[in-house]
């Protein structure tokens, strides 16, 4: 029987393949509509679109959903699954009765852990330390139905919210094929969901505004959650930087990095989070709630990525005295 495939992102496009690749009969593929992107406000297909015409796959981008017409064009397939990854709009009851064997959705997280939009970023800001892939039977629910499969990932020191979305986006379609066959074979049984959810919201950009009050641990976390998007940004002055890598140190790191010539003077020590207390020798640390963060990557607004040498180079500032904000 034929299949129907929700999804938008690049993190969906690996479980399309997949089903590509092991010859399913993919009748349709739905998605988001093209969007307009960059600085040129060049209209932008989602990657899923792209995968699909490139397979000589169907494509519907509708703008409503629950439109009776589009209703119409899914029943007609009458397919055997719906799969849906990442599509971005939850989908409504009488999608969700059509197929006849249901709708299987890909989330990223090991749910009811982080049910949401966000589950890859929120993990990482919340200093997880596994996370993973479940598939599920959809319910009218936000990430609510009963679950399939289970696979955990370890998230590791140098992970961000890019290269995690990566990595579970191979273990996703992995696991969706799984599923797939675990049910037709009989060998998966859906199972409820613990009661004991988290909830993972959408960010807004205004959710990257660095707080220097919280440990450098978690802005460690902040940081690598919120890259490539919104980024994790603050203020110098009037300046808008972002701050796209960087790493924490505890009091013992400073004594045993930066023993040489007075690199980090702790009797200056500010007690205030945010300030500057290295600018120098192509090295910036910055005082957080407690712990410091040293920052190694960053983008000044207007200007490309940098490393924080680059970034220093040229700016006089001042040691123990100019602050992030």
């Amino acid at each position: 029987m034929a299949l129907i495939f929700f999804g938008t992102p690049e993190f969906a496009v690996p479980s399309l393949r997949s089903l590509i690749d092991a010859n399913e009969d993919i009748a349709l593929v739905v998605t988001q509509p093209d969007k307009v992107k960059g600085r040129g406000h060049i209209l932008s297909a989602p990657p899923v679109k792209e995968a699909a015409l490139l397979n000589g796959i169907s494509v519907l981008q509708p703008s409503r959903i629950r439109d009776e017409d589009f209703y119409k064009t899914l029943s007609a397939i009458n397919p055997e699954f719906i799969i849906v990854v990442a599509y971005g709009k939850i989908l409504p009851e009488e999608i969700l009765r059509i197929p006849e064997s249901g709708c299987i959705n890909v989330h990223a997280s090991l749910l009811p852990k982080y049910r949401g939009a966000a589950p890859i970023q929120w993990s990482l800001i919340n200093g997880e330390k596994t996370t993973g892939i479940t598939t599920m039977l959809m319910d009218s629910g936000l990430d609510t139905g009963d679950i399939l499969m289970q696979n955990e990932l370890l998230i590791e020191d140098n992970d961000n919210a890019k290269t995690l979305s990566l990595k579970l986006s191979v273990m996703g379609a992995n696991t969706l094929i799984e599923t797939i066959n675990g049910l037709r074979q009989g060998k998966i049984k859906p199972v409820s969901q613990p009661p004991e959810a988290t909830y993972a919201p959408p960010l807004k950009k205004a959710d990257g505004h660095i707080d220097w009050e919280k440990s450098s641990e978690q802005l460690f976390n902040f940081v690598r959650g919120m890259f490539p998007w919104p980024s994790a940004y603050c203020y110098l002055d009037s300046e808008r930087i972002k701050i796209l890598r960087a790493k924490s140190l505890s009091k013992k790191d400073i004594g045993t990095r930066f023993p040489l010539i007075g690199e980090l003077d702790m009797n200056r020590k500010s007690g205030v989070p945010g300030t500057i207390l290295k600018a120098s020798h192509g090295e910036l640390i910055v005082e957080a709630g407690s712990g410091y963060l040293l920052i190694e990557e960053l983008q000044p607004e207007g200007k490309k990525l940098m490393p924080a040498g680059s970034f220093l180079s040229g700016r006089k500032l001042r040691e123990g005295h100019d602050k992030f904000s």
